[in-house]
């Protein structure tokens, strides 16, 4: 079948490479080492066979490629063979039984299962040899399902359809080839954004699957497995996407069965703290008990109805584990009891501990058992309240383990009289995170006194640090204090020291060393006791290359160095953050707002926020004024430009070359610590950077 396009013209690419990208798709589907497939031509010649195919023949892949299969069969079965392409040709399926010549040219019989043009000029024959040892009745194999497959151009256009397709749906390639794949959708004008949603997220991650319902030409629906791969040119440039479908309505309505029969069976429920949840193929969620909808703030509707995926109750550093549990609990049944934390429906994080048993004859079928372990972190919490001062962390919110890891630096070093330099980028926390340590130490009941280098001109700087005397400059009329002399026994908080001119960095030195200063215009020296904090997002050690900054000034400065992270490293905390601020800024403003819709918050986690909270703060802010109900109404379109470029559009891989590379020069080039940050694996962000062309000179 030649692809033609009705209403727009194929890329050549597309037309030529297509087939061959969507054949390696259907490869990639059906084949399985225990299932025997041939892809055979019009002649009847074997283009492939998978290692099951191998085994009933006796024969290596090599020996079987070119062979016609009435040269494997039995002198008895070859005419039956020939008439085989011809009931093919004309019922597009048939089955039957056959004798072949297997290992050691010994006759076996086996039932046999064609489809005819899979693909153009391809046809697979399933096989099932029954080895009548057990006298059991020959079946029909149930492997090889009909799959329709098709083309697809960037902007989700047919443009080919495959006998498959024409088998499953019932249009015609004349009818549907040029106009939307929205056409099988029960709904076609509202599966338009959907659409461009699945095919966004198959160019960002290379493919994607969906699971729900399609509608044939005459009208009736069916539950659809779709799987659609992206495909790209040898530069790397979209062109289009393969796609396969395949109906599995009669195990559909198997599992509906089942479950209905579990809930009536299910009289007791599990203990009070142990919840369950069952998810199936492409992360949907076929059922959960009511200990977790309750724990989770769900319905079961929004489960099972697919509005919500196990990835949405994910918290990304777990997202390893997780791949752990599942390849464990398939090798041994269940894995090994392991602690995360799931994102509730109000954004919150619920500690638990996981227990996951994978459906051996179902390997996409998994459950988990969770236990809630909320109690024992408020005992925990408690305990720490207890021996550490409570709310001394009030001001910080969030629980990530790149935050944990700054607190704890907080504790260590409060006590002390040392120096600290808190590193950053612009809007992570800096002051908070300086106000805390304020709180721990000795001086907490002292002054905290703050100031920006960045925010004072230039000149008057070394008057707001050490004061002046009267008479000490042209409008100078009264002697005035110094920031340095107003925190004397207290703490000064030295904001943005990266903007101190190179010509005041000497006596700030010297005041820091010697614990005294003399205020601009005077002789006599004033000796002091404050605590610096001096905090920065800049790169000191850069500056300092650059002779921009003082070397002795600097490890003054980092004797108990402490790094904010940004918000892209610590996404758990965002819902936590948003919830936050939604409550802040609805009292502030004297609203109620109590709901923060599902795809409000996922396209905040996806969001790298490059101003950090100052931005997400904002964001909210401005998302609040904007709600008139009880729900966060925010305006997405401000980054959905950014997070859904346009599949057709050339910035898709401007905006993943772009980003990879930012997240690369921040992590030094270490791939495995990028890959985290980016929430992917070490070999996916391998396989994107050579598919975007990211190499070291990049970095």
């Amino acid at each position: 079948m030649q692809a033609v396009c009705a209403r727009k013209v194929c890329p050549p690419w597309l037309e030529e490479n297509g087939p061959r990208e969507l054949e390696m798709l259907f490869r990639a589907i059906i084949y399985h080492p225990s299932v025997p497939i041939l892809v055979i031509d019009d002649e009847g010649t074997s283009l492939d066979a998978s290692a099951g195919a191998r085994r009933i023949f006796g024969l290596s892949r090599e020996q079987l490629l070119g062979r016609r299969v009435d040269d494997l069969t039995a002198d008895s079965a070859k005419d039956e063979v020939r008439q085989l392409w011809t009931k093919l040709n004309e019922a597009g399926h048939h089955e039957g039984t056959l004798e072949l010549l297997g290992p050691g040219g010994v006759t076996t019989e086996v039932a046999y299962s064609a489809k005819s043009h899979v693909l153009p000029v391809r046809h697979v024959v399933s096989l099932q040899d029954q080895a009548g040892a057990t006298g059991a009745p020959l079946r029909t194999p149930p492997w090889v399902q009909d799959y329709a497959l098709f083309l697809l151009d960037v902007d989700g256009d047919i443009a080919a359809w495959y006998e498959g397709a024409v088998r499953t749906y019932g249009f015609t390639a004349a009818e549907v080839t040029g106009g939307s794949i929205t056409v099988v959708s029960p709904n076609p004008v509202s599966a338009k954004l959907v659409l461009q949603i699945d095919l966004h997220r198959a160019a960002a991650a290379g493919h994607m699957g969906t699971e729900g319902q399609h509608r044939r030409k005459d009208g009736s629906l069916f539950w659809a497995n779709m799987i659609l791969l992206a495909l790209r040119d040898q530069e790397g440039h979209l062109q289009g996407f393969a796609g396969a479908v395949r109906d599995f309505s009669e195990r559909h309505e198997l599992d509906e069965k089942l479950l209905r029969q579990r809930a009536k069976s299910r009289t007791v429920d599990l203990e009070a703290n142990d919840v369950a949840v069952a998810t199936g193929e492409f992360d949907q969620i076929p059922d959960a008990n009511d200990a977790f909808l309750k724990m989770t703030g769900y319905s079961r509707q929004e489960l099972t109805e697919g509005r919500v995926h196990w990835s949405d109750l994910t918290a990304p550093e777990y997202s390893a584990a997780d791949e752990f549990a599942h390849e464990e609990g398939l090798r041994f049944g269940a894995c090994t009891p392991y602690e995360r934390k799931l994102v509730a429906k109000n954004g919150s994080l619920i500690p638990v501990r996981v227990v996951i048993a994978t459906l051996r004859l179902a390997p996409f079928r998994w459950i988990a058992v969770l236990q809630d372990l909320r109690d024992r972190q408020r005992s925990e919490n408690a305990a720490d309240e207890r021996t550490e001062g409570g709310d001394q962390f009030e001001e910080i919110v969030g629980n990530s383990l790149a935050l944990r890891r700054v607190q704890r630096q907080v504790e260590m070093v409060a006590p002390t009289d040392a120096t600290v330099l808190i590193l950053g980028e612009t809007g992570t926390g800096k002051e908070l995170v300086a106000r805390a340590i304020h709180r721990l130490s000795p001086r907490q009941n002292q002054k905290f006194v703050t100031l920006n280098c960045a925010a004072i001109p230039t000149g008057l700087l070394e008057s707001e640090l050490f004061g002046y005397e009267r008479g000490a400059f042209t409008g100078a009329l009264t002697q005035k204090m110094g920031r340095f002399e107003l925190a004397h026994r207290g703490t000064l908080f030295m904001d943005e020291v990266g903007d101190i001119p190179l010509d005041l960095q000497p006596k700030l030195l010297r005041a820091l060393q010697e614990k005294s200063f003399e205020r601009l215009g005077g002789t006599k020296t004033i000796p002091i006791d404050v605590r610096l904090i001096a905090a920065t997002n800049r790169d000191l050690t850069a500056m300092m290359g650059d002779k921009l900054f003082r070397s002795d000034l600097y490890y003054r400065l980092k004797v108990f160095p402490i790094t904010t992270p940004p918000l892209r490293d610590r996404t758990e905390d965002i819902p936590l953050l948003v919830r936050h601020f939604t409550a802040k800024y609805a009292e502030k403003m004297n609203r109620v707002i109590d709901t923060i819709p599902l795809e409000t918050m996922r396209a905040m986690l996806h969001w790298p926020w490059p101003g950090n909270i100052r931005e997400l703060e904002n964001f909210v802010e401005r998302s609040v004024i904007l709600s008139r109900g009880p729900t966060l109404r925010a305006p997405l379109e401000e980054i959905q430009r950014e997070t859904l470029p346009l599949a057709g559009s050339a910035t898709l891989e401007q905006v993943e070359r772009e980003h990879i590379t930012r997240v690369l020069r921040e992590s030094n080039g270490v791939v495995t610590l990028a890959a985290t940050r980016l929430g992917l694996h070490r070999t996916t962000l391998n396989a994107m950077m050579r598919k975007l062309g990211i190499t070291r000179k990049d970095l």
